[in-house]
């Protein structure tokens, strides 16, 4: 690649960079604010799941927007709003500001980080160029959770607003870049995407997904809260499931849809969204009970439990280089299962966590998992975009992010749930008798048994994967050789290439080198 597509692709990675330390500072941050301003457990609480409901209420939709509407302006715009709130937020006075702007910036980073993805797959041609782009920019986003743990407890130490005003600065340094190197999009796109809106954007189809996404994913967050309002929980998912069938009886009748259905027929697409969907439940679950083992049981500062979890962040070393060379030797499905099998491992090694376990016992867990997450994630990142046409690349990138956002939320609160319940019915049962400590380390064993199950359930489903891509060469999924054609909904196109000239319909399969970006 030449020096302007490394310095699209650094823009395009501080996207998801953005996202990272975002999350990660808050998560350090939360103490501090709530002491500061006052909060209850459940405003608290709220906080950071309005993030979660944002993101994953939106992000199918954010994924399409960017195909119909421009991929460039969508970045433009939602960056710019993920900015605002976020500046917003650290001027909050009250929990429900905080909860208002933390929901609007999840909604923002839902439209902004598909479209940022989709860039990168449409601008980088298929193949190596391409992969290398896509482990770059899932290893960026481990790096800026690691990066975020530690430089959030130096923050919160000067005040928890510089939590808020930081990816400001990081967002405006992005968008001047962003600006200068993202290229516009060609005329005959833009005819197309006008007509597309000529033809009438799919406003009941992408109704009923938003409220679908956001009414299962409330579900799922309340479970974090516990069982005492298993009505309100029942309600909210029976309600996003009759939404989401609806959602699909509109999109098999309309003309020009949201989401075409025909794109689950693909199938690696639908096996890196239920394995990204499994893995990152895991390891969010798994961080979460780890973070509360450290502090409350074991009595850590945030500043010493962030250090302690640096090493998770390996992955932002190891995606660039270790993955490429695994990939090209043994193919996406292997090297996907093998990221599978060292989170299983690593996580069951975990299991027997004592109260007094030095870290050098817990080194190797945290080590084995964050090289599972580099030898995972971006595979799955390609292995969800390959031989998807170049107009549905932002809704590919849509549905991987939208399992990721749903993945993360199960998992964290299916461990909270496990925890609560373990922890009340053992208070319950040793009340007075002094064995709290206990209690509490026994429900963080069985806490982390949700982690373990579903990396199980993932290593099966990338078992699958290896299983269905022993008949294809090199890669695995099977994907078409640059510059060749392949069919997408029944029709011939050229293999997706970055230059512009690429978007020309060819009359006959013409096999040509592809280029990389050369604006």
């Amino acid at each position: 690649m030449g020096a302007r597509a490394w310095a699209l692709l650094f823009v395009l990675c501080g996207t998801i960079f953005l996202e990272g330390i975002d999350i990660a500072m808050l998560a350090i941050a939360i103490p501090a604010i709530r002491a500061d301003l006052g909060l209850s457990t459940g405003t608290a609480a709220w906080v950071v799941s309005g993030y979660v409901l944002g993101y994953a209420g939106f992000t199918l939709l954010g994924g399409r927007a960017a195909d119909l509407l421009g991929r460039r302006r969508m970045f433009l715009l939602w960056l710019g709003v993920f900015m605002a709130f976020s500046g917003l937020g650290g001027f909050a006075t009250e929990g429900w500001m905080l909860v208002v702007a933390r929901f609007v910036t999840g909604v923002a980073a839902a439209f902004m980080t598909p479209a940022a993805m989709s860039i990168i797959t449409t601008s980088y041609a298929e193949g190596p160029e391409r992969d290398r782009a896509l482990l770059i920019f899932a290893g960026t986003s481990a790096g800026g959770f690691s990066l975020g743990l530690v430089v959030g407890g130096l923050l919160t130490e000067l005040g928890w607003q510089w939590v808020f005003f930081t990816p400001v600065l990081v967002a405006g340094v992005i968008l001047a870049g962003a600006l200068r190197l993202i290229p516009r999009e060609a005329p005959k796109a833009r005819a197309g995407a006008a007509r597309t809106r000529g033809r009438g954007f799919d406003l009941p189809g992408a109704a009923t997904a938003a409220g679908a996404m956001l009414l299962l994913s409330y579900g799922i967050v309340q479970l974090e809260h516990g069982f005492s309002d298993w009505p309100l929980i029942v309600g909210a998912m029976g309600a996003g499931l009759l939404l989401l069938g609806l959602f699909v009886r509109i999109e098999r009748r309309a003309a020009d849809p949201l989401v075409r259905l025909g794109i689950f027929r693909t199938g690696s697409v639908v096996r890196a969204g239920l394995g990204a969907l499994l893995y990152l439940g895991a390891f969010m679950g798994f961080q979460f009970v780890l973070t509360l083992y450290l502090q409350e049981l074991r009595g850590w500062s945030s500043w010493q439990t962030a250090v302690a979890m640096v090493v998770l962040g390996c992955d932002v070393f190891l995606s660039p280089t270790l993955t490429p060379r695994l990939v090209r030797r043994f193919g996406n499905a292997r090297v996907i299962l093998g990221g599978f099998v060292l989170a299983l491992v690593a996580y069951a090694l975990f299991l027997p966590v004592g109260m007094d376990w030095p870290y050098l016992a817990m080194f190797p867990t945290l080590l084995l998992a964050g090289t599972g997450f580099a030898l995972t994630l971006g595979p799955q990142l390609i292995a969800a975009t390959d031989g998807v046409a170049e107009r549905e690349q932002g809704l590919a990138s849509g549905l991987l992010q939208t399992a990721t956002q749903f993945g993360a939320a199960i998992g964290i609160s299916a461990v909270t749930a496990v925890y609560g319940l373990v922890s009340a019915g053992a208070t319950h049962q040793d009340a007075g008798s002094g064995a709290g400590a206990e209690a509490d380390l026994s429900a963080f064993r069985w806490a982390l048994l949700v982690p373990v199950v579903m990396v199980a359930l993932g290593t099966v489903v990338a078992a699958v994967g290896v299983r269905r891509g022993r008949d294809r060469t090199g890669r695995g999924p099977a994907r078409p050789v640059a510059g060749s054609t392949q069919s997408v909904a029944g029709r011939a196109r050229p293999a997706a290439v970055s230059e512009p000239t690429a978007a020309r319909p060819a009359r006959r399969a013409v096999p040509r080198r592809a280029s990389s970006v050369t604006r």
